[in-house]
């Protein structure tokens, strides 16, 4: 079932070669109701495979929110369009003139941008973090996305899924990211923790690894952390 759901996904999305996250006027707004937004902030750096993070992360995310209702603003520090070979995201915002009060939660997709020790993390990201969970909003951040968490420091006596335990070694994973002390790692399935929504496996790494990309998952139980209107 769930390889008919993502297969149906695909088929939705394949024709979407850009995002518009410009803030303008949402269906809901036409009719003069307030819109339900939520802002989407791409873990930024090198990614090992943009166009399928493009589709099959912010596009499938993308897709499901709309459908749940929900408006979607991209942001990241630089603001700049973020292009792939055949897939590009566009007029994306800056975060640091993002206004978090206009949104109900923040979703983070990996874009498959390296493990540890990986590009820095971005301070505006880390900042939206703690601000949007110390007002009780959901966070939910899928695979690598899940080192800003870390970085910010709210991961502390919280479980989380990661790909591996970022805290282990071994053969393959040969160095420790001391940024997961005093987490609880759980495994690679898509976790919650209270406000916070984590998943251990992104587009890529299904590949890669041949276990479930949790995304679906993932956006599914952010949007259920939100709640109904």
């Amino acid at each position: 079932m769930k390889t008919i759901v993502i297969f149906a996904l695909l088929i939705f999305v394949n024709g979407v070669v850009s995002f518009s996250s410009q803030p303008g006027i949402g269906p809901t707004e036409a009719f003069g109701q307030s819109a339900r937004k939520v802002l989407m902030i791409p873990r930024e750096g090198y990614s090992q495979d943009l166009d399928l993070m493009i589709k099959m992360e912010v596009g499938v995310m993308t897709l499901l929110l709309k459908n749940a209702g929900f408006d979607v603003d991209i942001a990241t520090t630089s603001g700049y369009p973020i292009i792939g070979p055949t897939q590009k995201i566009e007029k994306l915002s800056r975060l640091s003139e993002t206004n978090l009060d206009n949104y109900m939660g923040i979703i983070m997709p990996c874009m498959a941008v390296g493990l540890f020790p990986g590009p820095p993390v971005a301070p505006d990201a880390v900042a939206a973090v703690k601000r949007a969970l110390a007002e009780g909003k959901p966070v939910a951040a899928s695979a690598n996305s899940s080192i800003i968490l870390a970085d910010a420091g709210v991961l502390k006596g919280k479980r989380y899924a990661f790909v591996t335990n970022p805290l282990e070694t071994t053969q393959r994973w040969t160095r420790k990211d001391l940024r997961f002390e005093g987490a609880i790692y759980s495994g690679p399935g898509v976790v919650q923790d209270g406000r916070i929504i984590t998943s251990g496996i992104c587009p890529r790494l299904e590949i890669a690894t041949g276990m479930q990309s949790g995304v679906v998952e993932l956006t599914q139980k952010f949007i259920a952390a939100i709640g109904p209107k």
